[in-house]
């Protein structure tokens, strides 16, 4: 088992929790290729030697066959040449009319002599009842069956020399006489018989390649070997060794027959030498492929355990809360875990081989975090870690802090850097929460305050305006006692003795509210509170320059809340839009309206032609003491969205669409009556 470098053994692949990964099944019978394309070689190598032997066979048969009729052409012109040379000898011997001197007459003639020095071993004259007249040499032949047909095989005989011997046979005809019958004339004058030797035959007519080549056999029609140029006996029955071949003579020897047969027979295909080769090509791959089946399994058995032990080391290292990432010498990253992937949103595959700057880092502050990057790169890592500041792929800021140390390989050299990295955003978060509670409390603290200063001062100006309201009724009671009261007078008195009830009463409520008691709940006519909220704010509006528009839904049905309340929070809202278009030089307009809204509520909108909420949010604008205003304290929405909240409605802000603020709130018509004190 091989250890694999570090860099390839920190390559990313697809690895389930806790599990082997399991191998490919077309790579478990690999081993079994080598055989199985041997096997496939071999069969062609067989399949080529069969094909190769037959078309050997074949050719040699062919061959054997050419051979055979060119040699059969060539000893049967001998033959035919002695069987002319043997009627020119019964011309010669018919001439002398068969004297008593007939044998010495016959060794005489000098035609017998050339044929016993060619081919001849005996000539015999026959009479016409078959009687020998004369035979040279002065032996006796060998007895042995006679044929008469004409120039056809006579008979056979032994030779003691030269093994079975053959005849030729030549008819000899006498003169006839007119009348007498010519046919039985001539059967009275005899025939000449020649025996031969066919072994000569054989030894003079067959060239010295052709022996060498073939087995060359004269046999008789019952197999019978008349002769043969092997060394074996010219008797008994033909056996060939080797593929043979026979053709007949015809005339003049038609029962006899020339037989061809391969001195070397060809062995089988499978007894060559390339499949003893094949063979042992064969046994040795069989060999082969037993030792790589072992050697295979002891990989696998060792790549099972490997892949085993990658297995948890992954999922240990996937578990892990901590992102992990080796970087090389130059940065460039080699190895990260699922927690990294994770953490910057990316997958392992785009980011493995990725060299700085990185896709997550800040691009806002890339020079300053490159700079960083190389201090690091050089070894000048705090090794307490340090803070930084990365960007996730869908384009939330996170917060990590990182820890380097050497990356060293198994020769123990430093080829890079690993990297453990904490998300730390959620530690961030929580401290600056507690940041933010930590002065909401102060807030808090102030605002409770506050509230014990103005319930004080709610408290000290109660008498004053019941005061006001007391010497304002006496006034206007001595005024209505003179004859003719002035109009004028008397009217602002009863205004003023308005006013004075009506700041009692707000500073009542105001008391209430900041002790906890509970709201005056009563059926309010919205249209009717609009009114009467813009009818106080009506002078300051005029002498702003401020046009004010009202739109008032008819028919708009009562809701159960606290008048003075809901009026407090329309007057705050038109007195925030006036202020906001304070030092305007364009046109200053306000709308207040009144409508119903989805369900069962109703809802008051007030927009205004000012600069706008500049992409304030309703929850940055109703932040206790956070106000636009020079000299605002930032109670006024805060308060206004309580208000709006006890009653059970909702409070909310957009641009509007002429370019100023628009704030608008709802209101339930069915709302309970409020159980809860208003904080």
């Amino acid at each position: 088992m091989f250890s694999p470098t570090p860099s390839a053994a920190m390559e990313p692949e697809a690895r389930p929790p806790l599990a082997v990964p399991p191998r490919p099944a077309q790579g478990r019978g690999l081993w079994a290729l080598p055989l199985l394309l041997s096997l496939l070689f071999l069969i062609g190598v067989i399949v080529w030697a069969q094909r190769n032997d037959r078309d050997d066979r074949e050719e040699l048969r062919h061959t054997m066959i050419s051979d055979a009729l060119s040699l059969e052409a060539q000893l049967r012109a001998r033959l035919d040449n002695e069987v002319v040379h043997l009627r020119v000898l019964a011309g010669q011997l018919q001439s002398g009319n068969g004297k008593a001197d007939d044998t010495a007459a016959l060794a005489a003639n000098p035609e017998v002599a050339a044929g016993l020095r060619r081919l001849w071993l005996s000539v015999t004259w026959l009479d016409a009842q078959n009687r020998i007249k004369a035979h040279v040499p002065q032996i006796e032949p060998a007895p042995g069956p006679t044929l008469t047909a004409n120039l056809n095989l006579g008979h056979s005989g032994l030779d003691e020399d030269n093994g079975l011997s053959a005849h030729l046979v030549a008819p000899m005809t006498g003169p006839g006489t007119p009348g007498d019958g010519g046919a039985a004339r001539r059967a009275e004058a005899g025939s000449l018989v020649v025996r031969y030797s066919p072994a000569v035959l054989l030894k003079r007519g067959v060239p010295w390649w052709l022996a060498r080549k073939y087995d060359v056999a004269l046999v008789d029609s019952f197999d019978q070997v008349l002769a043969s140029t092997s060394d074996a006996p010219a008797q008994g029955p033909a056996q060939a060794a080797g593929d043979s071949y026979k053709i007949s003579f015809g005339a003049p020897s038609p029962d006899m027959y020339l037989q061809l047969t391969q001195r070397e027979a060809l062995q089988p295909w499978y007894r060559t030498l390339p499949m003893v080769l094949m063979a042992g090509f064969l046994a040795l791959i069989v060999a082969a492929t037993a030792l790589l089946r072992r050697q295979v399994r002891r990989v696998s058995h060792a790549e099972l355990a490997w892949r085993t032990e990658a297995a948890w080391r992954s999922a240990m290292e996937d578990s892990a809360l901590v992102a992990l990432r080796a970087r090389d010498a130059e940065g460039r990253l080699l190895y990260v875990n699922r927690t990294f992937c994770e953490m910057v949103g990316l997958p392992a595959d785009q980011l493995l081989g990725l060299a700085p700057p990185m896709p997550y880092w800040p691009p806002d502050a890339i020079d300053e975090v490159m700079l960083r990057n190389r201090r690091n790169l050089a070894g000048e890592a705090p090794r307490e870690g340090y803070e930084a500041r990365w960007v996730h792929r869908d384009g939330h800021v996170l917060d990590v802090m990182v820890f380097e140390s050497p990356l060293v390989d198994a020769q123990g050299r430093q080829i890079g850097w690993m990297g453990s990295i904490v998300d730390i955003t959620q530690r961030k978060r929580l401290e600056e929460r507690e940041r933010r509670q930590n002065e909401t409390l102060a807030h808090h603290a102030r605002l409770t305050m506050l509230g014990e200063v103005a319930s004080t001062l709610a408290h000290e100006l109660n008498q004053p305006l019941s005061a006001i309201a007391s010497y304002n009724a006496g006034i206007i009671n001595s005024v209505n006692k003179h004859a003719q009261p002035d109009p004028v007078v008397l009217g602002a008195l009863e205004r003023l003795g308005q006013q004075a009830a009506h700041a009692g009463r707000i500073v009542q409520r105001i008391r209430e509210f900041l002790t906890r008691r509970e709201p005056q709940q009563e059926a309010c006519d919205l249209n009717r509170l609009v009114s009467d909220a813009v009818a106080l704010l009506q002078r300051e509006l005029q002498r702003q320059g401020v046009q004010l528009e009202l739109r008032l839904e008819p028919d708009l049905p009562a809701v159960v809340a606290d008048a003075v309340l809901i009026e407090q929070v329309v007057i705050n809202l038109v007195r925030n839009a006036n202020d906001a278009m304070s030092g305007q030089q364009t046109a200053r307009h306000i709308t207040v309206g009144t409508a119903r809204a989805a369900g069962r509520f109703v809802r008051i909108d007030v927009s205004d032609t000012g600069p706008g909420l500049n992409g304030r949010s309703i929850e940055a604008l109703c932040a206790p003491f956070y106000s636009t205003k020079r000299d605002g304290m930032g109670m006024g929405l805060a308060i206004c969205r309580s208000i709006i909240e006890v009653h059970h409605g909702a409070f909310d802000a957009a641009d509007a669409g002429s370019g100023g603020a628009h704030f608008f709130f709802s209101l339930p018509l069915d709302t309970e009556p409020v159980q809860e004190h208003m904080a």
